[in-house]
Parts: structure tokens; C-alpha cells; sequence
């Protein structure tokens, strides 16, 4: 889809590869309504992006269901329409084994990767539905297909996010809405430190200890570069399934060739995650 002057709500624009699809979506002439936990970090991608009423700050959690609801009726008030929505928003899960986890962690988990994810869908997918054309893209990650020592319950929300997004996808064929999911690999963010979590030997997240793990010569891909992918391969051009990274791209050919021996690599490369 043509990005020039259409509207779009992304959600975690307060940092890290949220933050990046909302500046690369100005930067290509569109508005953007950003929306974050933290109106600190709404504010610094303000500022980072200059672009006046063009972006829209919404300081709100994603898990409030009646919050998540009133956002259509705020956003439309102050950009008049929505083109395209980008669920970017997400955390991690402490790395310790599934029985070490408390449940109240666990809930977490799922309520911002999956449930929130749900909750934006499901306020926003009517007026996507009524445009002439329209983007809907959820983020999953490369752990949503490959599962990482010490991040079972991360992994599942992010395969729930997978299949929640192509079942949209395939209830969507025929409409004006193009429905996309992505797996980002190693992206050079701050998600441990924004979702509470200590990441062992110096890895940042889930995805970026499985790309050590896999080969030392993958380096993290800077959250520019993701962001710019995510906008070129999923809202311009609407494709179903994109990767973002070497690594996930890499991983991914793997665990769909064989994905028990896959899952066994992973394990015993990573195991040091966990005691």
C-alpha cells in the first residue's frame, strides 16, 4: 500500500523497534499514532521525529481492554481515519524453566504479547475493514517458531500471535485489509531492560541468544534496519509472512526442514541459559 499520507497506529513507539516503524513511517509521509506504557518515551520519539500533529501521542497499557477500546474513537479525533495498525509491542519472560515461573509472570506474558495484541485487533479491524486499502501487521518473533531455553512462556504467546495473525489473515481474503505476521531475530533493542528481565550472558533477548547460539558471526541487526523491513516487506508491499534477519530467516528454514533436530540444536546450544 501507498504510505504518503495515510494514517497508522503503532503500538510499543515508546522504544525500540516500535519506536523505529514510527519514525521510518514519517519519514515516508505518513501519521502516526503512537502508543506506549510510557509518555516519557512517547515523548522522545516526538521529539526524535519532528513531525508536529503528525504524531499522535497514546500513553496507555494494551493489557486495559476498556482503554484499548476508547483508542479508535481518540485516534480518529485527532488524524480522522486509520489505514494501518502495527503490533509491536512486547516482553519477555525471566529466564528460568516453565516449572520455576510463577504463574502471575506467566499471565503477564500472555496478557501483553497475546492478549493485547487481541484487544488492538479487535478495536481497530472495523475500521481498517471500511478503508480502501489497509495494512494489519502483528509482530511475533523467531522464538514464536522456535522454542528457547528459559522462554516457554514467551514463546508461546508469540506462536499464539503467529497463528492469531494468519487465521486473520485467511478470514481477510477478499477484503481491503492485508494481514501480515513477522519474526524478528536478533533486533539491537532494550527489550530485557523494559520488561524487567536480567538476559544472561549479555544477550539482550530470546532471539538474540538463540542467534549467538546458532553461529558467532551473527551480529544483532540495528532497530533501524528491522524497522525499515518491517515497513518495505509488510506494509508496503503486504506480504503474509516476513523475517527479520539473517538469523531468523536462517533458523527458520531450518525448523521447517527439520524441526525436532532443530529444537534439539537450540537446546543444548543454549542450554547455559537456564540452571
Amino acid at each position: 500500500m501507498q504510505i504518503t499520507d495515510k494514517v497508522f497506529v503503532v503500538t510499543g513507539a515508546g522504544n525500540g523497534i516500535g519506536r523505529e516503524v514510527a519514525l521510518e513511517l514519517l519519514r515516508r509521509g505518513a501519521s502516526v499514532a503512537g502508543v506506549d506504557l510510557r509518555e516519557d518515551g512517547l515523548a522522545e520519539t516526538a521529539a526524535l521525529a519532528g513531525a508536529g500533529d503528525r504524531f499522535s501521542q497514546h500513553a496507555l497499557d494494551i493489557t486495559d481492554q476498556e482503554a484499548v477500546d476508547l483508542l479508535p474513537m481518540q485516534v480518529t479525533a485527532q488524524h480522522g481515519h486509520v489505514d494501518g495498525l502495527l503490533n509491536v509491542a512486547g516482553i519477555i519472560q525471566k529466564f528460568v524453566h516453565f516449572k520455576e515461573l510463577e504463574l502471575d509472570e506467566m499471565r503477564k506474558v500472555m496478557d501483553v504479547n497475546f492478549w493485547g495484541t487481541v484487544y488492538l485487533n479487535k478495536s481497530f479491524l472495523p475500521h481498517l475493514i471500511a478503508r480502501p486499502e489497509a495494512s494489519l501487521v502483528n509482530v511475533s518473533s523467531m522464538g514464536g517458531f522456535l522454542p528457547v531455553p528459559g522462554q516457554t512462556v514467551y514463546g508461546a504467546s508469540k506462536a499464539a500471535v503467529k497463528l492469531l495473525t494468519e487465521g486473520l489473515y485467511s478470514e481477510l481474503r477478499g477484503t481491503s485489509v492485508k494481514a501480515s505476521i513477522v519474526f524478528p531475530g536478533a533486533i539491537a533493542t532494550n527489550i530485557s531492560g523494559n520488561s524487567g528481565v536480567a538476559a544472561p550472558g549479555g544477550a539482550d533477548s530470546p532471539e538474540e541468544a538463540a542467534a549467538k547460539a546458532e553461529s558467532s558471526k551473527l551480529q544483532p541487526l540495528p532497530a533501524p534496519e528491522a524497522a525499515k523491513i518491517i515497513v518495505d516487506q509488510a506494509v508496503e508491499k503486504g506480504r503474509y509472512r516476513v523475517t527479520v534477519g539473517k538469523d531468523a530467516a536462517m533458523l527458520d528454514r531450518m525448523v521447517r526442514i527439520a524441526p525436532q533436530k532443530a529444537t534439539d540444536f537450540i537446546a543444548k546450544k543454549m542450554a547455559s541459559l537456564v540452571k
